[in-house]
């Protein structure tokens, strides 16, 4: 029978009447049957085994499927990068000023060609010594001078050495050579040898090899061939040390050699001439940079006689200073 709630059981403002009551117990006893019900659902196969038939067809149902090949997907539906640029991209005109390779100015009137860096023809410019020297009270002075126009691979190149005393030219050697790329670091050289000097000029046809040695040794090395049956071996080698990278210390050596003797020019057989040089330069900028140094130069074998014989030394060591300077 149902009997009202006592007042000390009742909600205060609310009467609980007998349908609202059946309807809260019906909800409590369907939720907590709910995760009951659940838990068996999931440990019902833990109490036997299935038999060895069910087991294998479902190890068989369990296992992937091989994918199918490439030729047989169908990639129609695939989207690729690209398509309208965004709304605020930049246009790609908006910097040239109005000028195109299509209209204006800069139309070309022909088929454009792509040029790479190597058939570009640049000039270079490189005074290497520019200096006096100052030896036993007297100063004289002193060029090493080269130019080159051309690509990477064939080049005219100008050298010009010599010396300046008395404000008049002394001696001088100066070349002109075609110059071509043999390998990576090396150019075979080509062309003529034009001397001055005490005597008569001299002219030699001139072919060797410039480059860069291993551990970074700049090499030159010239044979000549003269009129008379003259012949000239020349080489030189030089290095650059970085002592900080503005401060560079550079050894350099040089010696000639010639095959017949020529008297009037004071040169001898064989070995004649050696020479040694160490400076330090100082680059403000790469192309500018002043420096100090010291040189010795000796005479050798029978240009040393001739030498002696005009009262001259075979011995000589230098004070120089100059500067070097490139464009």
């Amino acid at each position: 029978m149902y009997r009202p709630l006592t007042g000390s059981q009742r909600t205060p403002g609310r009467t609980l009447t007998l349908p609202t009551t059946l309807k809260i117990a019906a909800l409590t006893a369907a939720l907590t049957a709910g995760p009951v019900l659940a838990q068996s659902a999931g440990h019902a196969g833990h109490g036997s085994s299935a038999p060895p038939a069910a087991s294998a067809s479902a190890d068989n149902a369990a296992k992937p499927k091989p994918p199918a090949p490439m030729a047989a997907m169908d990639h129609g539906d695939m989207q690729m990068q690209g398509g309208s640029a965004p709304p605020d991209a930049r246009d790609p005109h908006a910097y040239a000023g109005g000028h195109t390779l299509t209209t204006g100015p800069y139309l070309i009137s022909k088929e454009r060609l792509l040029r790479l860096g190597d058939e570009q023809s640049t000039g270079f410019f490189l005074a290497d010594k520019f200096e006096a020297q100052r030896s036993d009270g007297q100063t004289t002075g002193a060029y090493d001078l080269m130019a080159r126009y051309g690509r990477d691979y064939n080049r005219l190149v100008i050298k010009a050495e010599g010396e300046i005393a008395g404000g008049k030219l002394e001696e001088s050697r100066t070349e002109a050579l075609w110059s071509r790329a043999i390998a990576g670091y090396w150019d075979g050289q080509l062309g003529l040898r034009h001397d001055t000097g005490p005597g008569p000029a001299r002219n030699w046809l001139a072919f060797g090899i410039e480059g860069l040695a291993p551990y970074w040794f700049e090499v030159d090395a010239t044979a000549y061939v003269g009129d008379g049956g003259r012949t000239a071996l020349r080489l030189s080698a030089e290095y650059e040390l970085l002592l900080t990278q503005k401060l560079i210390l550079q050894p350099s050596v040089e010696l000639a050699a010639y095959g017949k003797s020529d008297p009037a020019n004071e040169i001898g057989k064989g070995l004649s001439s050696v020479s040694a040089g160490l400076r330090l330069r100082y680059e403000f900028t790469r192309q500018f940079a002043p420096y100090v140094g010291v040189e010795w130069a000796g005479r050798f074998g029978e240009t040393a006689d001739i030498a002696r014989a005009d009262g001259r030394p075979t011995r000589d060591t230098r004070v120089v200073a100059g500067v070097r300077f490139w464009f």
